[in-house]
């Protein structure tokens, strides 16, 4: 019996195939074809195909540049972002924040807009993403890029449809953001998806962090809510339904402080930033609930750097609390390094010793592990650019965009 291959078999080997092109130029640019065919295992007239038809969609250019080596002289390729743009948005503590980046994963802009979320109606907060949307839309487009999807940060549960069943920490209930914002733009011709915020920015540090590349990296974000973006075996840990990474709530202590998802003693609870503020600025309590928190981290940082007693010894048991919830992820996981994002990387230098403490002490294996502990250098926009990077995901799995 015959089993020759389908056209649909062909298409998708087809697919299958200009993805392995397009992530070899990605990671190893300048490269030749003789390059891409020597270390993808395709042969010669295949990779000649493929690059030209990338060529024509402008997903790849040549350089002008050529390899020297015995014989004729190889033309080099590098990946073509300038027609291209893909946006991320992320719903941070007390701002949205947006990211563009062309193919290549070079950043386009970067822009904040000051915006209370947790005190806000979901309504006003699809409304300040698509504000901010559509300024960050009209810029690329305005400099002639098409653009290839958006993707949305949130911290929270997030199920594949786009929806957010709960986020405590925006107070969201069955919240059907992807829809939402996807109206709010006018239903463009472009992807509109939603993902869990600390998923986002651990994609961006395993592509543009100083672990860039690692195969098993957690990112654990800070702010209102935390959350771990885990990187195994080189891919997202999402779980069964998509709700993987939620160790914010987690309770370490069960007689602690009450937590916005009902519990008590949660992680969360004890180092996310309102905790914080609340634990080393009482004072605050007095104006009524922050929305802006950096000026009340500046404070505490100013403190800090004072040597300000009671500022450095809360400093001192919250990053023990932290190294505990670390130590979880180290002996469930056992990722080579732990990304701190947020306040607890802008409290890096009075956290980060006591939690590596921690870590240490609550480690099963040796030397955690091989575990490390640091503060990510990505900076507030972590997960929109994480978003930007997702955002990516079709055309990087072959899929030529619309022309």
């Amino acid at each position: 019996m015959r089993n020759d291959p389908r056209p649909t078999d062909l298409g998708d080997v087809r697919v299958a195939n200009r993805a392995v092109v397009l992530r070899h130029v990605r990671v190893h640019s300048p490269c030749s074809r003789a390059d891409i065919a020597a270390h993808t295992g395709l042969n010669k007239a295949t990779v000649s195909s493929l690059v030209t038809e990338l060529i024509d969609r402008r997903l790849v250019r040549e350089t002008g540049l050529t390899e020297h080596r015995v014989g004729r002289p190889a033309t080099m390729l590098v990946l073509d972002g300038e027609p291209y743009a893909a946006l991320g948005l992320e719903i941070g503590t007390d701002e949205v924040v947006a990211v563009a980046v062309d193919l290549g994963g070079n950043r386009l802009l970067t822009w904040r807009r000051a915006f209370a979320a947790p005190s806000a109606a979901p309504g006003e907060t699809v409304h300040a993403l698509a504000a901010l949307a559509r300024r960050a839309l009209g810029r690329v487009t305005g400099q002639g890029r098409a653009v290839l999807g958006l993707t949305v940060g949130v911290p929270g549960l997030v199920d594949p449809a786009g929806c957010v069943p709960l986020s405590p920490a925006l107070g969201w209930r069955d919240v059907p953001l992807a829809d939402l914002l996807r109206a709010a733009l006018g239903d463009p011709d472009f992807g509109v998806t939603v993902d869990n915020a600390a998923n986002l920015a651990a994609l961006a540090e395993q592509r543009h962090g100083v672990h860039a590349g690692a195969s098993d990296l957690v990112h654990l974000t800070g702010g209102v809510g935390i959350g771990a973006g885990v990187i195994a075996d080189g891919r997202l840990l999402r779980g069964g339904r998509g709700f993987a990474g939620e160790i914010g709530h987690l309770s370490l202590d069960p007689a602690g402080p009450a937590c916005a998802c009902g519990q008590a003693g949660c992680l969360e609870a004890l180092t996310g930033l309102p905790a914080v503020v609340r634990r080393l600025l009482p004072d605050t309590a007095e104006g009524g609930p922050v929305t802006d928190f950096l000026p009340e981290l500046e404070r505490i940082r100013a403190l800090a750097g004072q040597d300000d007693p009671t500022v450095r010894a809360g400093l001192t048991e919250i990053g023990h609390h932290l190294g505990h919830g670390v130590a979880l992820l180290a002996n469930l996981v056992n990722p080579e390094a732990v990304l701190v994002g947020g306040h607890f990387a802008a409290l890096g230098p009075w956290l980060l010793p006591a939690a590596r403490a921690e870590l240490a002490a609550r480690t099963l294996a040796p030397e955690a592990g091989g575990c490390r502990l640091e503060a990510s250098t990505l900076g507030g926009a972590a997960a929109a650019l994480g978003g930007a990077t997702a955002a990516l995901a079709g055309v990087e799995s072959g899929q030529l965009p619309a022309r």
